[in-house]
């Protein structure tokens, strides 16, 4: 028995030991590829906010999910970099960017107005993944005249009713929220989440995202349940794209389909699988966003 338990307690340490120069080696790696992007940093009334600003044409305004920053607003956009100008900011609390007031949703919304206008842009379609879905939606609700039109990419959804409960919490739990215990749980992101393992490469450094992860899980994430009224998206007077992949364990697919007949002038693309980021169907995307934009 001794020597089992001294067996599995190798094991385990051995384990942590790997996971830990991979964290290491991931986190020097992230270090330099953050150094490769050309940020800028406008200062708001509220602070900082870091973003990109490539290419030209039709403005796209991408607002990136959790444990994102610049780099994951411009990566899900960057292959239309030759066909529209692509501004890619840093959420509350993400590489970079300050923190206006207790973070909610309509400050985020209230701080992607400020940053057109220091950019000197009237209006823009808006591209929202996941957790940033729920400030995309805010911002089209509350600056109509600023949104030409409203893509939803595997996007956070308002509940088709209002909930008689709902999380007050909802993101991972804040003492995973670290380089190595990123990496150490890293086998469970397929099983549970439906995520590649290497998906932890592309969230590093953890803690210059750690502020907006756990912003996102106390703030962004409850609030369309939590504030079901400030969310009537049968208002929106733009057309809305939304794309989703009906596999896709992390915002899952069931409450999109029913979210989406509150979404008037709406255009609703499913995909039988690629999980939370519609994985393989590259074409596909970019060809409805071909047409949605022309439209």
């Amino acid at each position: 028995m001794v020597w089992m338990i001294l067996g599995v307690l190798a094991l385990v340490l051995s384990y942590v030991a790997i996971q830990g120069v991979r964290a290491a080696h991931g986190l020097a790696r992230a270090r330099r590829r953050l150094s490769t992007y050309d940020v800028q940093t406008a200062k708001l009334s509220y602070g900082d906010i870091t973003y990109l600003d490539e290419g030209t044409g039709e403005v796209i305004l991408s607002v990136h999910g959790m444990f994102g920053g610049y780099d994951q607003a411009y990566e899900t956009v960057k292959t239309r970099r030759s066909k529209n100008r692509l501004i890619a900011p840093s959420r509350f609390g993400y590489l970079g960017s300050d923190v206006k007031g207790d973070g909610s949703p309509k400050e985020q919304a209230d701080a992607f107005a400020e940053l057109l206008d220091f950019l000197e842009i009237d209006s823009v379609f808006v591209l929202a993944t996941s957790a940033g879905g729920t400030p995309a939606i805010r911002f089209a609700l509350e600056y109509p005249q600023r949104v030409k039109g409203l893509i939803l990419f595997c996007s956070a959804m308002p509940p088709a009713r209002r909930p008689e409960s709902y999380l007050h919490y909802q993101g991972p739990p804040k003492a995973l929220m670290s380089d190595l215990a990123m990496y150490l749980i890293s086998p469970l992101l397929e099983p549970l989440m439906g995520l590649p393992s290497s998906t932890v490469a592309t969230i590093q450094p953890v803690s210059e995202r750690k502020t907006g992860a756990i912003l996102d899980g106390e703030r962004t994430n409850p609030d369309m349940e939590k504030h079901f009224d400030q969310y009537p998206v049968e208002s929106l007077n733009m057309p809305t794209l939304i794309l989703h992949a009906k596999d896709d364990s992390v915002a899952g697919f069931e409450k999109t389909r029913l979210a989406v007949p509150r979404f008037p002038q709406c255009t609703f693309v499913a995909f039988e699988d690629g999980g939370h980021m519609m994985a393989g169907h590259g074409r596909e995307i970019d060809d409805a966003l071909n047409l949605f934009l022309s439209d």
